[in-house]
């Protein structure tokens, strides 16, 4: 179970972070508690595996990356963990996961791929596969983006802060 205050901190934290010089420092002001606190309050959520890590989003479009593949491999299933390491570990893939095929789509591991244009990105994944041995894949290349959000778990808006979104 959450705290009313560990609900209002994920409240707080899960949209764009201020930009400020110390955007703890803000959130904690927003929320009426002192910065120390509201860092005690998120190692302890880190800690917990409530909160598992914080990330940044890049707006790949706008930082010159101009094409974004996900790419769908076909791998042995007893290989998914060591070639998803060894694929996700390459600068231009920001995402990586295993998910189950079907009968009619036999591809189980997926990357997103992204690069300055389209050919940078076949030649991302022809690398990859040479790296992994994996020989089985098809890229998707993404055409228009129709929603990018992140997940809301509280709304902020709400009376106390603390209720579903």
């Amino acid at each position: 179970m959450l705290s009313d205050l560990e609900k209002k901190i994920i409240a707080q934290i899960q949209g764009d972070l201020p930009i400020v010089p110390h955007p703890y420092r803000e959130i904690a002001r927003r929320l009426g508690i002192e910065e120390q606190r509201l860092l005690e309050v998120l190692q302890d959520l880190n800690r917990r595996g409530i909160i598992r890590r914080f990330g940044a989003t890049l707006r790949h479009q706008k930082s010159g990356f101009e094409a974004n593949a996900m790419v769908a491999w076909r791998v042995d299933e007893e290989r998914v963990d060591e070639v998803g390491q060894a694929m996700a570990g390459f600068g231009q893939v920001t995402h990586c996961y295993h998910r189950n095929p079907n009968r009619d789509w036999p591809y189980n591991l997926y990357t997103m791929i992204h690069g300055a244009d389209e050919g940078a990105c076949l030649e991302t994944a022809r690398r990859i596969s040479e790296a992994t041995g994996v020989r089985d894949y098809t890229l998707l290349f993404s055409r228009r983006e129709l929603k990018k959000t992140s997940m809301t778990y509280f709304s902020p808006d709400d009376e106390n802060g603390v209720g579903a979104a």
